[in-house]
């Protein structure tokens, strides 16, 4: 039994050994974002309504034609019967003219936006010293662009033992 106590003692000391893995990764992201340009036409309305009104001419819509807007003619009237209550309401809402130019787009800008009576635009942004680095330590450095931009960077470690 003695000699056993030798070899279950190296035993005892023997260095345990694992296997270890280690992956680091970084990345950076610029971003500068888009113009955008949304444009809907809205179209032309015309109301009238009355009570002891009598049109003598009938207002209305003109008529579309490239490049203008539709217009309108005031209804003329006169009373039914003089003297009496009367109620008149004429309404018109002009709408947007028809346009064959097109918004463009150069260099990231619209150039010459053509906006109708529902718009939304979006002017984009402009890199101006927008930058980003990552060195070998993990130092992550992000410059500021314009407006209109971001900048994201992640150093990651990983470490797995088995």
């Amino acid at each position: 039994m003695t000699k056993f106590i030798p070899l279950v003692m190296l035993l005892l000391t023997a260095p345990a050994y694992a296997d270890m893995t280690t992956r680091m990764s970084s990345s950076v992201q610029l971003q500068v974002d888009q113009p955008s340009l949304t444009t809907n036409r809205i179209s032309s309305a015309y109301s009238v309504n009355g009570n002891n009104i009598t049109p003598s001419t009938v207002g209305g819509l003109g008529t579309l034609s490239a490049g203008s807007a539709v217009g309108y003619t005031p209804t003329s009237y006169g009373l039914t019967t003089d003297g009496s209550a009367y109620t008149f309401s004429e309404s018109f809402i002009e709408g947007d003219a028809t346009t064959t130019v097109q918004s463009s787009l150069s260099s990231g800008v619209i150039d010459a936006p053509v906006l109708h009576g529902n718009s939304t635009s979006f002017l984009g942004g402009t890199a101006g010293s927008l930058a980003g680095t990552i060195d070998t330590a993990g130092t992550i450095g992000l410059t500021a662009g314009g407006a209109g931009t971001s900048a994201t960077g992640q150093f990651v470690t990983e470490i797995t033992i088995r």
